[in-house]
């Protein structure tokens, strides 16, 4: 009797310092930064821009921006915007993007989580925003392969609506597919059942930075769960809607 086809992995790593590229091939990489740099690449591609380079650091987004002329550069360290930038949260840099534009994004944590992925099978962008539909095409192009739902974290710690982000994608993932999640993708779906988003979100320690800040309406915006049909990937280097 041959033994039936492995049910693939699906596991959480609560920071991008927590990467090991030596494992990455063969996996289906979901990067999760929930305030705001993914929240803000779904919001930027919904809002119709065409792509989004995740820049490294502020040398990679200037050189991406000299190759991309007219592209909007928008960036931010510890949630302050920076110099000469576009403000990076979802709601008000989608005011200065036009229509068929290109995005050169900088942050402090999730556009440097995105470009470590690389060596991935496959890269995609998650927020609250579009956990059901990422999830239901991950499940359908992907069938059978591990899927790691990476954190981007906070300068090397963990961050709780990263969590509580990767727990509802996690439980959206399992209701699209077969997956068989380790504790620390289970401990994710704790974490996300039965709370208010926004709620959670503001109480984070990051949450309270950007409260204090002025930004609880991008708070709240960033709370809202599958309020849309993006699903961006990397491909070559920059992030585009995947084909639905």
């Amino acid at each position: 009797m041959q033994p039936g086809p492995s049910i693939p992995s699906l596991h959480v790593l609560v920071r991008r310092e927590d990467i090991d590229p030596v494992r990455l091939a063969g996996r289906v990489v979901v990067v999760i930064d929930v305030l705001f740099a993914t929240s803000t690449i779904v919001h930027a591609l919904g809002a119709g821009a065409t792509a989004v380079y995740p820049a490294r650091d502020g040398d990679d987004a200037r050189a991406a921006a000299t190759g991309r002329p007219g592209a909007v550069v928008a960036g931010e360290y510890m949630a302050r915007t920076l110099p000469g930038h576009a403000p990076a949260t979802p709601l008000a840099l989608a005011l200065q993007l036009v229509a068929g534009g290109e995005l050169v994004y900088l942050t402090t944590n999730g556009t440097r989580a995105i470009a470590a992925c690389a060596g991935a099978a496959a890269v995609y962008v998650g927020a609250l925003g579009n956990a059901g539909a990422l999830a239901r095409h991950v499940a359908t192009r992907h069938p059978g392969q591990p899927v790691l739902l990476l954190c981007a974290g906070s300068l090397g710690r963990f961050s709780l609506e990263d969590f509580i982000g990767a727990g509802h994608l996690a439980r959206a993932l399992r209701a699209a597919g077969d997956y068989a999640p380790s504790d620390a993708a289970l401990a994710a779906e704790f974490a996300s059942l039965g709370i208010d988003a926004d709620q959670a979100l503001s109480a984070s320690r990051v949450g309270r930075m950007l409260s204090g800040a002025g930004l609880d309406a991008e708070i709240a915006h960033a709370a809202r769960c599958d309020i849309c049909d993006v699903v961006p990937v990397l491909r070559d280097g920059v992030l585009v809607r995947a084909a639905a």
